[in-house]
């Protein structure tokens, strides 16, 4: 809201969880140069408006917050002058905390004394939409189990061609109960076009499980 000028809530906000992330994820990011990171992401899609999305996130090694571990939180901002800035600081804790919490009571003091009832004047003077996930151009890691026998790569590949899904690279490493793992990454392809392949993959008698699937951010913040 402060950065785009607009009031939003959270029925807006896009949200997954971590509790589909194993261990293999884990290890197959490390692999590809990536860290896995949940991320909260306020994106300005120009005459589309502002994309709001809170999702694990595959992220380059190279990038600022692959590196925020721990009890540390940050933020990161690219602005139009200022270009890439982070704010970064201890977000648990024992002295953190009881901070956060005598800074509430002396500003409740404050307004008390005071009679201040408007502490925060809001800057949202502006009315942007909110751009739909869907519409947005991500690259995808998706791992897959899936019948190990001839003829089954293709037939994937195809179920994402039918939806203008692009793929960048297919990785199989081990089998899992006598069935294939697959691990996919694409190129940047519209979300809802990633959604319908899904669709299709989860009707093949071929494909055993859906594992996951990630976005991929090579470029956040560019």
């Amino acid at each position: 809201s402060i950065a785009f000028n607009t009031r939003f809530n959270i029925e807006q906000v896009s949200i997954e969880g971590i509790e589909r992330i194993s261990s293999s994820d884990i290890e197959y990011a490390e692999e590809f140069g990536y860290t896995i990171k949940l991320l909260a992401i306020a994106e300005d899609c120009d005459t589309n408006g502002v994309n709001l999305r809170v999702h694990p996130t595959f992220l380059a090694k190279s990038h600022p917050l692959s590196n925020i571990n721990g009890v540390f939180n940050a933020i990161f901002v690219t602005g139009d002058a200022v270009d890439d800035v982070m704010f970064y600081g201890r977000g648990a804790g024992k002295m953190p905390t009881a901070s956060a919490v005598c800074a509430d009571i002396m500003d409740v003091a404050h307004n008390i004394t005071y009679h201040n009832t408007n502490n925060f004047v809001c800057g949202c003077y502006k009315n942007r939409p909110v751009c739909s996930t869907n519409k947005m151009f991500f690259s995808f890691y998706i791992r897959l189990l899936v019948a190990d026998k001839p003829g089954v790569l293709s037939a994937i590949s195809a179920a994402f061609g039918s939806q203008e899904v692009s793929i960048r690279s297919v990785v199989q490493k081990r089998l899992v109960d006598d069935n294939a793992e697959l691990v996919i990454v694409t190129h940047k392809v519209l979300e809802i076009n990633l959604r319908m392949a899904e669709q299709t993959l989860k009707v093949m008698p071929a494909v055993v499980d859906i594992c996951n699937i990630i976005r991929v951010e090579d470029d956040l913040g560019d």
